[in-house]
């Protein structure tokens, strides 16, 4: 896994990236035992020098490298600047971790990274560090987790679709835009359209208009209108639902899709694994459509339930 060497193998894996809370933690936890099940070996990686609770088998941790605390104590510095430190010493100490990943040649790799948002917006640390590794041969798709509870609030779900552009565009990464927590989005209220509005981002003057019925963002109607023509105009922006086992198989053939693993000698693959890469653009609407009629039943079992009560 030298650099510059392009005879050695192909390594493959997911940078998992996302704002605080996103579920960045537990999606490598349940993506480490899925791919386990069906028979890859897979490394989970972590890059995150402020997680202390990890409930996935962690193969390699940047805590034996450097720790938030330690520098937030030694440097006098806040989480967030913290936490950028942190990646910039990484990025300075690549040997330590080429060292560290030269352990588990073959296996499929996931790295949990730092819920601050600037690192994938504009900071250039973590993005070095991820050229690095396309350096050393690994070829790495982006899963960018988002929590779904922001589709029910839509000045919140137009601020999330311009992160998730920015990252897109700072990371220069084959990307996969992820709604976490779709099983909990019931909690936070209706959503003012059908869930494939949001996961496919779908034509978002309506989004406006919704918006311009609140009086607060009455006055931001220009604003929101040139930040839609932004995301519409790059059309990059469109999110799968995970929710349950059968999504997050779905979430897998995205990711394999995006970084070259269906087309990769790294495992052994029926015919049906093969076609379902070839005509994967269906995976789409069919994870969508069932996360949708799960959505709607309960909605509608809502309504049956307040019909009862009358």
């Amino acid at each position: 896994m030298s650099e510059g060497s392009k005879g050695s193998s192909l390594a493959f894996g997911q940078v998992v990236i996302g704002p605080p809370g996103s579920g960045k933690t537990t999606y490598c936890h349940g993506m480490q035992e899925f791919m386990g099940r069906i028979g890859r070996k897979v490394t989970v990686v972590n890059l995150d020098p402020a997680n202390e609770a990890m409930p996935y088998q962690c193969a390699v941790d940047i805590a034996e490298l450097i720790t938030l605390p330690d520098v937030m104590e030694n440097l006098k510095l806040g989480p967030n600047g913290g936490l950028i430190y942190c990646m910039e010493y990484l990025e300075a100490n690549f040997d330590w971790l080429q060292e560290k990943l030269a352990a588990f040649r073959g296996h499929y790799y996931l790295f949990d990274c730092p819920g601050q948002v600037e690192l994938y917006t504009h900071h250039d640390a973590l993005k070095n560090v991820f050229a690095q590794l396309a350096k050393w041969n690994f070829r790495l798709a982006a899963v960018h987790l988002v929590d779904s509870h922001y589709c029910t609030d839509p000045g919140k779900f137009i601020s999330v679709l311009c992160t998730s552009l920015s990252t897109m565009l700072h990371v220069e990464l084959p990307h996969v835009n992820i709604l976490s927590k779709m099983d909990l989005i019931e909690q936070y209220g209706k959503l003012a359209f059908n869930l494939d509005y949001y996961t496919e981002v779908l034509d978002l003057s309506y989004l406006v208009d919704h918006l311009a019925s609140d009086p607060f963002f009455r006055n931001y109607r220009r604003l929101n209108e040139k930040l839609v023509e932004v995301i519409e105009d790059y059309s990059l922006v469109s999110f799968v639902p995970l929710n349950d086992k059968e999504s997050m198989r779905q979430v897998m053939q995205a990711v394999d899709k995006a970084n070259g693993y269906s087309f990769g000698d790294q495992e052994q693959r029926s015919l049906e694994a093969l076609m379902s890469a070839a005509v994967g653009a269906d995976f789409h609407f069919t994870s969508t459509l069932a996360v949708q009629e799960k959505y709607v039943q309960s909605q509608d079992k809502a309504v049956e339930e307040e019909v009862m009560d009358l």
